[in-house]
């Protein structure tokens, strides 16, 4: 059964719909964070090849579409994010402007040289990795943005990885996540799905180890979300 015959079996569906790669981690954000909220929802496992889902939503293709009962689209999830609570309910996510605006500018920060660390990291997951044409396409998107290849790429992550955790802070990140569980203290909120999330990828790389304190950080947030990032990776690392 393809995409395009599952949304059509979705046209009146009450409970929003989310259309997602495994291998997006931005896409994964959402995800998390409905299994979070506790939202009867709808979850669509996407190949990269799949272009017909996004012409029957009537968008452009993106890393995650998610659709709602009153049939809007939505694709970016940071801005989706601080949303989510007013729109869906369930258990609530959001955060104040302040700690979000922090947030965000550090993710504008490190977004760069984290799209260089997460783009070897891709073919672990299904639907890239598990057809050789699909990886291919994906191999030549990658030198076309990049100008390097895939392997490249993976062969600069140690200076990619330690550039990251200077821009990131990432020791005192590890020790404050440490200290308080969560990004703002007991209770998990938006901001842990980003983070999580721009975090997961890096313990794939071979040879780059995240400190203990944010291994155990991802799984606190994969437990409260009952949800794991590792859902869709070819092989179980």
């Amino acid at each position: 059964m393809t995409s395009l015959s599952k949304l059509e079996q979705l046209p009146h569906t009450l409970k929003p719909v989310l259309f997602h790669f495994w291998s997006a981690m931005p896409a994964q954000r959402i995800r998390l964070a409905l299994a979070y909220k506790g939202v009867v929802h709808d979850a669509i496992a996407l190949h990269r090849d799949d272009d017909e889902t996004f012409f029957g939503l009537g968008i452009a293709r993106a890393e995650l579409a998610l659709r709602l009962p009153d049939g809007s689209v939505h694709t970016d999830s940071l801005a989706l994010l601080p949303q989510l609570d007013g729109w869906l309910g369930g258990t609530p996510i959001a955060v104040d402007g302040a700690s979000w605006t922090a947030l965000l500018a550090w993710r504008s920060r490190v977004d760069a040289v984290l799209a260089r660390l997460h783009a070897p990291v891709a073919p672990a997951f299904a639907d890239v990795g598990a057809d050789a044409t699909t990886l291919a396409a994906y191999k030549a998107d990658i030198q076309h943005r990049f100008g390097m290849s895939v392997e490249a790429l993976s062969n600069d992550r140690y200076d990619g990885y330690q550039q990251f955790a200077m821009l990131s802070h990432l020791p005192e990140l590890g020790r404050h996540l440490s200290q308080q569980r969560f990004y703002l203290g007991g209770k998990l909120s938006a901001c842990d799905l980003v983070l999580a999330c721009d975090l997961f990828p890096l313990q794939l790389l071979d040879g780059v180890t995240l400190p203990m304190d944010l291994l155990y950080y991802i799984e606190r947030v994969e437990k409260a979300c009952g949800a794991s990032l590792r859902d869709g990776l070819i092989m179980q690392h």
